[in-house]
């Protein structure tokens, strides 16, 4: 008998183990009298959801994405509370066995050689630095229009608004970069340009001339842009007929 109950128990992967039939589905009340662990859950969510839709797609030549969804409770719970359970317990085990070191307290009476802010604000503190882009007007005698902070200031405002409105801009219904092989390169230079910017940032800590740095900040997102577009422009015809052919046959490329 017991042999029998550990043959029952075993976790198969065609349906028929852990899985209950769509016809033989639990009730709220058989859930809860349950007494199978996380582990457990979670392979019977994914394994139906395996099953599931593979049976849609055996069914029609083609399966809307929406119609491929599964219900929050417990599908979706249980498959975020594995994932946020999983990266919880890597930053705890991080803490525990890597302790953030304590320097000296900070001495309020000096100020330090270099100051810079937290790593995400690089892009903007490097913006502050832009200098050498504020010209000089010769019909003011040589001065400049704007002093370098208030210029600097003012290319945050211009960079973060075009930031902002370029999802005004680009409102087609493309999923994918080679979909739109433009605006897939505006946004791989964009990145680029973010790095290079807060590499320039922190000039002073960079072991390059400071020249050659200023002007790779600026031509390394115009390069980058340019080979990500050639490359999806290449990889267009291949890359959407042939890899997406069951997604295209519902909406054909323009």
């Amino acid at each position: 008998m017991t042999e029998t109950n550990n043959t029952d128990e075993e976790i198969r992967t065609d349906g028929s183990g852990i899985v209950a039939p769509d016809d033989e589905t639990p009730t709220w009340s058989e859930r809860k009298e349950r007494s199978v662990g996380l582990s457990r859950l979670t392979y019977e969510y994914f394994e139906r959801s395996r099953r599931e839709d593979q049976d849609l797609r055996q069914e029609s030549d083609y399966v809307e994405r929406d119609v491929l969804a599964f219900p929050t409770w417990p599908h979706e719970i249980i498959r975020n509370l594995s994932i946020a359970s999983f990266f919880v317990g890597m930053i705890l085990f991080l803490s525990a066995t890597l302790p953030p070191h304590i320097a000296a307290p900070a001495n309020p009476s000096s100020t330090p050689a270099i100051i810079l802010p937290d790593w995400y604000l690089y892009w903007s503190f490097g913006l502050l630095k832009l200098g050498p882009l504020n010209p000089e007007l010769s019909i003011l005698g040589g001065q400049k229009l704007l002093a370098d902070r208030p210029y600097g200031v003012l290319a945050n405002v211009v960079v973060v608004g075009a930031i902002a409105i370029v999802p005004f801009l680009n409102k087609g219904s493309a999923r994918r970069p080679v979909e739109q092989p433009f605006w897939a390169s505006v946004g791989v230079g964009g990145v680029v340009f973010a790095f290079t910017i807060s590499v320039y940032s922190a000039k002073n800590l960079v072991p390059m001339d400071v020249h050659l740095l200023f002007d790779l900040t600026f031509l390394a997102p115009l390069v980058a842009g340019i080979v990500t577009y050639a490359v999806l422009k290449t990889m267009r015809e291949g890359y959407m007929y042939d890899l997406n052919k069951r997604y295209y046959r519902l909406r054909p490329p323009k």
